[in-house]
């Protein structure tokens, strides 16, 4: 098996690890339980509960809490930190957002995992995907918005539909991730 190979298989490996341990449903909270004691009410003002149907969301991106708590998990029990790195699509540097490399940084290895987001305006976002272009990556249309993907044959790793490096463009943002699987990992909504 190649390094490419090994490279890859690992890539597919930590993704099935990563979304196996997201897919525990959480347990519903537990309600109070009524008593029997009258108490008068206080006019003291309380914060707005959260919703119970979603986790609370940090409020800062942040290399952990722009991808799934599974995969920071796989991550960190790997042994692996984050770094963030200078977020440039198709020429144009975003400074609205974050580009993380997830590695084992106590080994030289270029072995790890990207992941970014950034919020960017209409206008920067056809600058980013006419420089992309530009550079050869290769425009697909989804439901979810537009996929950029780097043509395959210069991909360091590709997922199993053979996708590399890819950049989602949604409405008002872009994601990044190694693979075009990977960006199913990027909970980040801005």
């Amino acid at each position: 098996m190649t390094p490419r190979n090994m490279s890859a298989a690992a890539g597919v490996l930590l993704l099935l690890v990563a979304l196996t341990a997201c897919g525990a449903p959480a347990e519903p909270p537990a309600t109070p339980t009524p008593t029997a004691e009258a108490v008068a009410p206080s006019p003291v003002a309380t914060p707005e509960p959260a919703s119970s149907s979603a986790p609370e969301r940090p409020a800062e991106l942040t290399c952990e809490s722009m991808i799934s708590e599974g995969t920071v998990s796989a991550f960190t029990d790997m042994g692996w930190t984050a770094q963030p790195k200078e977020f440039v699509v198709g020429g144009e540097k975003l400074t609205d957002g974050l580009l993380c490399f997830w590695a084992d940084y106590s080994v030289a290895s270029d072995h790890g995992q990207l992941y970014g987001w950034a919020a960017l305006s209409t206008e920067d976002a056809a600058q980013a995907q006419a420089g992309l272009l530009g550079e050869g990556w290769k425009r697909e249309d989804g439901s979810d918005g537009v996929y950029f993907t780097e043509d395959p044959r210069y991909a360091m790793g590709l997922d199993e539909d053979g996708y590399g490096m890819t950049y989602l463009f949604g409405d008002g943002w872009v994601r990044f991730a190694d693979t075009r699987q990977g960006l199913i990992l990027i909970e980040w909504t801005g």
